[in-house]
């Protein structure tokens, strides 16, 4: 079955091809969204492997979680920021369940991701979701739930206000501006859970932080952070 599925595809692509999301080459499968040079070239961090990586260092003394790792570093004009961008601002949800299910096989070959219940996308603001059309996280999410085979639990963890952009705001403002901005719909369903909270880029951490503290609540949950991609070195 899978042979016939990837001969059709094939075909499809000799008609109707489509092009590389990295280099723009239609030298590729029509299964995939990268050529095998630019997914060869992926900056893969290889953080989930490691304890006390960069990321996790972030969090340390500011929210008690078991893990936190990127799959990817993020590099202005890299195939890495190319992807995401058609991501969040294009519609290609497809670029997000490719670079989720990346992610979830190497959270998967981890041995520091191990039983979890559930994936939770880092809620948006319900009006940014509805101009936006989806929350890019969830679909970073279904492409790892493929690959981990473990549901994704959406819209348990809500945003209760609006929030400015965090983008040109330092440290101590992107705390202030995210502080009391998420709840928690079924407290049950949560608890004693072990958990991925998932976004797409970490910088600063204050939104994972916040959304972390409010999950926090919930009696015996386990707090793991993934996202995909981190300017840490």
């Amino acid at each position: 079955m899978l042979f016939v599925k990837q001969l059709f595809a094939d075909a499809m692509q000799l008609f109707y091809p489509h092009h590389c999301l990295g280099c723009g080459t239609d030298l590729l499968s029509a299964l995939n969204v990268l050529c095998l040079k630019c997914a060869g070239s992926l900056p893969h961090t290889g953080f989930e492997n490691i304890e006390n990586n960069p990321v996790e260092n972030i969090f340390r003394g500011r929210v008690a979680i078991n893990a936190a790792s990127s799959q990817f570093y993020f590099a202005k004009g890299h195939v890495v920021q190319q992807l995401i961008h058609q991501l969040k601002y294009k519609g290609n949800k497809e670029a997000g369940e490719y670079l989720g299910s990346l992610m979830g096989k190497s959270l998967l070959e981890s041995n520091r991701y191990n039983n979890i219940d559930y994936l939770i996308p880092l809620p948006l603001f319900p009006d940014k979701e509805f101009k936006r059309g989806y929350n890019q996280a969830e679909i970073i999410c279904n492409g790892m739930a493929a690959t981990m085979k473990v549901p994704v639990l959406n819209k348990i963890v809500i945003r209760q206000r609006h929030t400015d952009t965090q983008t040109k705001k330092h440290r101590a403002e992107r705390w202030e501006n995210v502080e009391g901005s998420f709840g928690i719909k079924n407290v049950p369903v949560l608890t004693g859970k072990k958990v991925i909270l998932v976004d797409d880029v970490i910088t600063t951490g204050a939104t994972l932080e916040a959304c972390a503290q409010c999950m926090l609540q919930v009696p015996g949950i386990e707090i793991s952070f993934a996202t995909l991609a981190t300017a840490s070195k």
